[in-house]
């Protein structure tokens, strides 16, 4: 104290009250390294009250380094001059709701034990939590934030809410940790350039926040919730650890979702700690874009495995760069009813696998039955099964994102997406009709929708085995027939006719299964798979045999190719 070589809480009780009896509102104190109990700092507030208000007014605060062993209670203070609190130690609840800090503010390594409450607090200068520890929860709900927030280096040990906080300037939580959830929901950044280095163990709520001005996301968190939230500018969110919920955000101009393959850095701090996360995937999953217009969207090596796209808008015009992981399908044999079936692989989307789990229990409603619902993950639960998208709606999804690949020039992906697309209209019961699905059964079956080389090569083989077969026993004649001349004479002249016999089956089917035969019959079906007469004598039923395989097989052959063309084109 002034004039003094004790403390606040050091003095004798007649010096106390002099200096009491002293202060007025508005007055500069300066207690730095003071133990204040909590009737200590209810003392020292007393006198500092405005008559008009009933709440303390402070001109220039020093608390650096005090100790607060009860509950601070600043609530609805008004701080007109710079404030420091720099270390200082708050052992019990630290509530500054509905403050007022005229000028700076400093609460650089301050800890916190318990609840640190700053609802509705108003910052109208610079603001600084820069190594601050908040062991408890900490509150910043509407809080105000009319010049640069420091948060670099902060500790959250349990939540911290920042719900409908406002940042009118820069937004700086380079570093900060969250043992806890990071709750900014409904913040408003108006000039914010840079979010984070930021690291959080639970969730980092950003659910309707809006962001006025193009901004740098780095965070790296179990799970980022960013439902709602407004981008009126570019932002580029750069994740680690993390699934990314953007359902019903607003994007309104170029937005870029990024895996960030290493450590967070910035200037001041050369890695930030990631140890409490150890142990998690570093990538990026994608959970939801429902209800957001894409057409500014880029993903870029993300994880799109359990990605619901139902309800976007333009997602043909969303861009997926790197390596972008997709679900697959069940691969491998199973069991459809009495039959194996074998599944291939492709990628498909989340949608397709929560509809096909739906209903496996139902065939009689579909088309066909589906895999057993043990094969394909189920989606969210719906008590209104309408809410479920049906194979319409999956199908309209496929069409969207075939075009975004092929746009990106990937047109292997976009070939699984028409495979996709092609199954569900084949199991469509309201919007495809019927003889369109048979089609399309037949075409799955041929071919795998013009996409399964192995299959159409399988039926051309077994075609040809077949025409050979055939040929062997109805088309080939035992014997090619002998040409016959006859002639005329009349007077000097002489008129000549040569003529075959019709070709002629003679012998059982020992005769007419030899390698002799196999040879010519193998002959014509090679040559119908070209397209052309092999020039053989045939019977009538062979003449018959051979213009179907020279119209089948030509056709399973241009599949193959047609399948092949799709998984090797860029």
């Amino acid at each position: 104290m002034p004039s003094q070589t004790a403390c606040l809480a050091h003095l004798s009780d007649a010096d106390r009250d002099t200096y009491l009896a002293g202060l007025v509102a508005g007055a500069d104190i300066d207690h730095r390294g003071t133990p204040f109990t909590e009737a200590l700092l209810g003392q020292l507030l007393v006198p500092l009250h405005d008559p008009t208000t009933g709440k303390p007014d402070m001109g220039e605060a020093r608390f650096d380094e005090a100790q607060f062993s009860g509950d601070a209670r600043f609530d609805g203070a008004r701080f007109s001059r710079p404030t420091r609190f720099e270390g200082a130690q708050f052992g019990g609840d630290a509530v500054f709701d509905m403050a007022h800090f005229g000028d700076y503010a400093n609460f650089r390594k301050a800890q916190f034990s318990h609840l640190a409450s700053f609802d509705r607090v108003q910052f109208f200068r610079n603001v600084s939590f820069g190594q601050a520890q908040f062991s408890s929860v900490a509150w910043f709900d509407e809080a105000r934030f009319g010049g640069h927030a420091r948060f670099g280096e902060v500790r959250f040990s349990s939540i911290g809410y920042f719900a409908a906080a406002q940042f009118d300037r820069m937004a700086g939580f380079g570093g900060a940790q969250f043992d806890g959830k990071a709750d900014f929901g409904i913040a408003r950044f108006a000039t914010a350039s840079r979010f984070g280095p930021l690291v959080c163990n639970d969730v980092v709520e950003l659910s309707g926040a809006v962001f006025e001005n193009p901004v740098t996301l780095e965070i790296a968190a179990p799970r980022v919730r960013c439902e709602g939230t407004r981008w009126e500018s570019s932002v580029t969110a750069r994740l680690r650890y993390a699934t990314l919920d953007l359902s019903q955000a607003v994007l309104s101009a170029p937005a870029a979702v990024v895996y960030h393959p290493k450590h967070f850095a910035n200037s001041r701090i050369s890695a930030v700690d990631e140890d409490s996360l150890s142990g998690r995937c570093e990538g990026v999953r994608v959970a939801s874009v429902q209800g957001v217009d894409a057409a500014h969207l880029v993903l870029t090596d993300t994880d799109l495995t359990d990605c619901l796209f139902s309800g976007a808008f333009h997602l043909d015009q969303l861009r997926l760069e790197g390596r972008t992981t997709l679900a697959s399908t069940p691969t491998g044999w199973h069991r459809r009813g009495v039959l194996p079936i074998r599944w291939s692989h492709r990628r498909t989307i989340a949608e397709e696998h929560h509809w096909r789990a739906q209903t496996a229990d139902q065939p009689a409603r579909y088309s066909g039955t589906p895999v057993p619902s043990r094969q394909w993950r189920p989606g969210p639960h719906h008590p209104d099964r309408d809410l479920t998208p049906d194979p319409e709606d999956v199908a309209a999804l496929y069409r969207q994102l075939r075009k975004a690949f092929e746009d990106g020039k990937n047109e292997p992906g976009a070939a699984d997406f028409y495979y996709g697309e092609c199954e569900m209209r084949r199991h469509d019961t309201t919007g495809t009709p019927k003889g369109e699905r048979r089609l399309l059964w037949a075409y799955w079956l041929l071919s795998g929708y013009g996409l399964r080389a192995s299959r159409a090569t399988g039926w051309l083989l077994a075609s040809m085995v077949i025409t050979v077969l055939l040929l062997m026993r109805f088309g080939l004649p035992t014997h090619d027939p002998d040409p016959t001349t006859t002639g005329t004479l009349h007077g000097s002249k002489i008129s000549l006719t040569t003529s075959s016999s019709d070709p002629a089956l003679h012998g059982g089917w020992p005769e007419r299964m030899t390698w002799a035969r196999a040879e010519k019959a193998t002959r014509v079906a090679v040559n119908s798979v070209v397209f052309r007469s092999s020039g053989q004598n045939l019977t009538t039923a062979g003449t018959y045999i051979e213009m179907t395989s020279r119209l089948l097989e030509p056709a399973l052959l241009a599949l193959a190719a047609l399948a092949v063309r799709g998984r090797i084109k860029r």
